[in-house]
């Protein structure tokens, strides 16, 4: 199922991908591990971010709207809730 932030997602994700590969070209020229950490450290900033939106999103659209439908139970939402809880 796609989400409204579905889109975003996957730009910020470009984004991070394109900037791994800056890092690994870096790590590959001998660049400075300072510089090297400082650019990772955006690249895992930029993934955990991407994450944050998407389990934010699905916590919005998928659980609260399922369960203020009918369309989840909200022991169901609960359980689903609690496999999202581990990658907070």
């Amino acid at each position: 199922m796609e989400h409204a932030s579905h889109p975003d997602i996957v730009k910020r994700l470009k984004r991070a991908h394109g900037h791994l590969a800056g890092v690994i070209a870096m790590i590959e020229e001998g660049r400075p591990c300072v510089e090297l950490a400082q650019q990772l450290h955006a690249v895992e900033s930029a993934i955990t971010n991407a994450k944050r939106v998407l389990i934010e999103d699905h916590l919005e659209h998928c659980l609260a709207d399922g369960v203020g439908q009918g369309g989840k139970s909200a022991k169901d939402a609960l359980a689903e809730f609690k496999l999202l809880a581990k990658y907070l």
